[in-house]
Parts: C-alpha cells; sequence; structure tokens
C-alpha cells in the first residue's frame, strides 16, 4: 500500500495560478496541481493515499485553507492543513481542530517564517503530540528564504519537542544533503524522500546509504506533486537495491504508522 507523504494541490479555480506563483527556479511542473490531476497520476502510479499538503502564505488565509483541505480528506486522500506565526498558537490549534485537521504543512520558503522562529515554537508546543507535521527543509529560493530552514533547525526542534511527529522533506535538507546528513545522524526525526526533478538524481548507493544509517523505520516516501511523476519517483526508490521489507516500509510502511493509516505494511 504505497502513501505518498508529499502533494500539492489547490482548488481547480486557482490551480494553475497557484502552481505559477509557487514555482522553483529551474523546475518545471509534471501535473496540473487540481484533485482530478492528482487522482489521474495516483492511479498510474499505484498510490493508493497521497497526503495533500495545505499552504497558508498569509495568515489571513488560515481558516480558508484548513476548510478546502478537510474537503479533501477521504479514504485515497488525507489533508494536511497550515498554521502561520502571526496567529496566536490557540488560533491555530482551533482552526485545525474546528476542521478535524490532524496533520499540518510548513513551508518556510513562502510562508516567510523560519524553523526558529519563537512563535512557530509556540505553536508546536500547543500542538503537542495531537498533530502530525511535515516541513520543507533547504534550498529552493533567494539566499534570504533558504535561511529560514536548515538542518540543524530540525535537529533542534527534534530535542525540544520529543513528542511532535516530525517529518523533514528532502532528506532533511533541499540541495543541501551532506549537511542533512551531519546534523541529522541519529536525530528523532523522519525523513521524507522528494528531491525534485526526482530522486534520480542522487546516486542510488548514497540514497540507499542514507535510508539504512537512518533507519527504513524512520524514512517515508513522497513525490512532491506537481513538480515530480510519482511513477518515476517510486521507480527510482525500487532500483535502490533495499530489501523488500525496506522498500514497503519507505513506500508506505512507516507513514502509516506516523499517520495512523490502516495498511498490511504497517
Amino acid at each position: 500500500m504505497i502513501i505518498d507523504a508529499h502533494a500539492h494541490v489547490w482548488p481547480d479555480r486557482i490551480a494553475e495560478i497557484a502552481l505559477s506563483a509557487n514555482r522553483l527556479p529551474d523546475l518545471n511542473a509534471r501535473g496540473d496541481g487540481t484533485v482530478g490531476g492528482l487522482e489521474a497520476d495516483m492511479a498510474a502510479s499505484g498510490v493508493s493515499v497521497s497526503c495533500c499538503l495545505g499552504i497558508a502564505n498569509e495568515a489571513r488565509h488560515v481558516d480558508s485553507v484548513n476548510r478546502f483541505v478537510a474537503g479533501l480528506t477521504s479514504e485515497t486522500r488525507f489533508g494536511f492543513g497550515t498554521v502561520h506565526v502571526e496567529l496566536s498558537a490557540e488560533e491555530n490549534v482551533a482552526s485545525l481542530r474546528r476542521h478535524a485537521v490532524r496533520a499540518v504543512k510548513i513551508h518556510p520558503l513562502f510562508q516567510g517564517f523560519a524553523l526558529d522562529d519563537p512563535r512557530l515554537w509556540e505553536i508546536f508546543e500547543a500542538m503537542g503530540e495531537e498533530f502530525a507535521v511535515i516541513t520543507h527543509v533547504g534550498e529552493g529560493g533567494s539566499p534570504e528564504a533558504n535561511r529560514l530552514s536548515s538542518p540543524a533547525m530540525i535537529r533542534d526542534i527534534a530535542a525540544r519537542f520529543p513528542g511532535l511527529r516530525l517529518m523533514a522533506c528532502h532528506f532533511g535538507g533541499y540541495k543541501i544533503l551532506d549537511d542533512a546528513e551531519e546534523m541529522l545522524a541519529g536525530a528523532d526525526v523522519v525523513l521524507e524522500t522528494s528531491w525534485p526533478p526526482s530522486l534520480a538524481t542522487l546516486r542510488p548507493e548514497r540514497v540507499r546509504d542514507l535510508i539504512r544509517k537512518h533507519g527504513a523505520e524512520r524514512i517515508v516516501f513522497g513525490s512532491d506533486w506537481p513538480m515530480t511523476s510519482p511513477a518515476e519517483e517510486i521507480r527510482a526508490i525500487d532500483a535502490l537495491g533495499l530489501s523488500d521489507d525496506e522498500t514497503k516500509k519507505v513506500l508506505g510502511g512507516t507513514l502509516a504508522r506516523v499517520l495512523g493509516i490502516d495498511s498490511p505494511w504497517a
């Protein structure tokens, strides 16, 4: 049962605009950012469940994004809501609970606040063990934006909030994999595999060694749709030379355990 930890969708009427506004340099979208487009790629790739990640770039959009994400949730879609540091911790948690959203996506590049912002840590404190969190880590924007997240910040969050179900995208450091391997070795944090334009651009032996060093029970598959093809990313995982048990954990077993999803691979 393959579960994709990392897909972005928007309402059909704004998907094209949102995708154009959020496009990262040197990356071309492989999908259209709509729910229908995601479902078509899921069917083509064999993905059973996709985590649909909502992001509010401004605080005033938090509740509407959480409402949209809640409406997406189904047997094949797991909605991740949003928070923003310009709202109080209480307001953020209240919005998540109001819409029965059980997980959150944080994206410093687009939201404009750092992972070590004290206001974000107040939100983490209020969330406790109730919500899972997945966050972008590493580069992908301007030099100023890139400084808003780092493997060291993830390490510090994991140490400060040991009960937080924390997942770090891009192996904990997009385009700064050396730093991620050094800073996050042994850290109690789940790492996600997406690496646009494709995981296949990394040496397979390096990815395999990283997974085995960190433990497949702390690795989750993510495609970062619509910026990549889930089918191609699954093939890249299959080509790593992992054992069958390790592959099942990465492709869905670990994430099913983290999110409480019933799965024969959990």
